[in-house]
């Protein structure tokens, strides 16, 4: 059965907002889209329903999450710690170790079909490395890849001292994304002393703030790597305002 292709994303800034809360929306438009998709088997082309994509941004209070291959012991905090620095802790369904949401940085969540643009989810993983390279690229930042090692990293070529600047972790349902990545532009770099990061011990953590030796304009930031996102994935953005979740 052929699927009628949508190539609309729609688009929304959450702008700060508790994980759960973005975790259980995510959650509902996947459901959604899956639901669409299994109706649509059962219909010809032409009767068939577009299935929608979402691409959302945000920011989040202080949040430890670990993906579901990774280790418990790789959080260095027990619950009174969490409490005293203001974080919480959530064991979720993404692939990947453990990591740090946190003010200063930018969170994407694309929910995307990925039957309307290609069913490869490493090829999906590389776009997103991708919008992220280009996008420190106009920054002056020297970004790459580390064989291996999911993520966006500078220093990657000698590795002399690699230093990860964003990470990404997702989940796919019958070819629909959720989760995404999370870049560090002006994040408070402390909060990752309490965990190895992606399970990494021997790697450190950087922002866009630690690098360049100043603050970046986050909505700049999110706008390089919307427009990124758009030319890779060929995408048509549709704005939605933000919502009560």
């Amino acid at each position: 059965m052929n699927q009628r292709i949508n190539r609309q994303v729609h688009v929304q800034d959450l702008g700060s907002i508790d994980y759960k809360t973005a975790w259980d929306y995510q959650e509902g438009l996947l459901a959604d889209i899956v639901s669409r998709k299994t109706q649509n088997r059962s219909l010809s082309t032409d009767q068939q329903q577009l299935t929608p994509n979402y691409l959302l941004f945000c920011e989040h209070p202080h949040v430890y999450t670990l993906g579901k291959s990774g280790k418990a012991d790789n959080l260095l905090a027990n619950d009174a710690f969490l409490e005293a620095i203001g974080a919480t802790y959530y064991k979720i369904n993404r692939g990947g170790d453990i990591t740090y949401h946190g003010p200063g940085q930018l969170v994407g969540y694309p929910i995307l079909d990925l039957d309307n643009f290609f069913t490869d989810i490493h090829k999906y993983m590389r776009f997103l490395e991708e919008a992220i390279i280009r996008t420190l690229a106009e920054y002056g930042l020297d970004a790459g890849r580390i064989d291996g090692l999911t993520g966006v990293w500078l220093d990657y070529e000698t590795q002399q001292a690699p230093r990860k600047i964003c990470a990404l972790g997702v989940k796919a349902s019958r070819w629909v994304t959720m989760h995404g990545f999370a870049l560090n532009v002006n994040t408070d770099l402390s909060y990752f002393n309490h965990i190895v990061p992606c399970g990494i011990a021997d790697k450190a953590v950087t922002s866009m703030q630690q690098e360049l030796g100043r603050p970046v304009p986050f909505a700049e930031v999110a706008e390089h790597v919307r427009r990124h996102l758009v030319n890779l994935f060929d995408m048509e953005l549709v704005e939605l305002l933000k919502e009560e979740v």
